[in-house]
């Protein structure tokens, strides 16, 4: 037995592990509580009582992906000098992800696919893209473009496309392609005066 058998894993992280293999892989909707607990070995109670509901264990998975994209795009910024240079960056972070044998898509977009406009899991969706706008934002004010916003929108947009494209054409250059355009897109941006 190795290290895991030394340490306890508790049935909240034994459930997010199931749900983050299972939901990413098969859909949220495709993949029912049973199969997530029956994968997890927990007793039913524990997911009820660690998450109230699948809902609630769906958007602690989407949180949980959240958090290591955020980290990944944190952890690539840190190469970078210039607000201009991580923007590119951050293209450079979805190419990891890309290369990634499981990639299976955004699991944002594959799990808010899934649902209804007022669910909860909608909204954890919902929270991840605006962080990549902000991010967006933020750094091409930085950069000092006229309208940072719309400059965002469309760095959103390369942002999203380049994730279809490496899922739909099983294409990890993706992201590379994404940051080309993106470079262009900076160029071509007018600053304020």
């Amino acid at each position: 037995m190795g290290a895991r058998s030394a340490t306890k894993v508790s049935a909240r992280e034994r459930l997010l592990e199931a749900a983050d293999e299972l939901f990413y892989q098969q859909g949220v909707q495709t993949v029912g509580i049973d199969r997530v607990i029956e994968h997890a070995g927990v007793a039913k109670a524990s997911l009820y009582n660690t998450f109230g509901s699948k809902e609630g264990l769906v958007c602690a998975y989407l949180d949980q992906r959240f958090e290591r994209v955020r980290n990944r795009v944190t952890r690539t910024l840190t190469r970078f000098r210039t607000p201009r240079e991580q923007i590119l960056g951050v293209f450079d972070a979805l190419g990891e992800a890309f290369t990634d044998p499981e990639y299976n898509g955004c699991a944002f977009v594959r799990a808010s696919a899934e649902t209804s406009e007022d669910s909860a899991i909608r909204r954890t969706a919902e929270n991840y893209r605006s962080w990549v706008r902000e991010l967006f934002t933020e750094l091409a004010a930085t950069c000092g473009y006229a309208e940072p916003e719309e400059l965002a929108r469309q760095l959103q947009l390369l942002y999203d496309g380049a994730g279809q494209a490496a899922r739909m054409d099983r294409d990890p250059s993706a992201a590379t392609t994404a940051r080309g355009a993106a470079a262009a897109l900076l160029d071509a941006a007018p600053l304020a005066r």
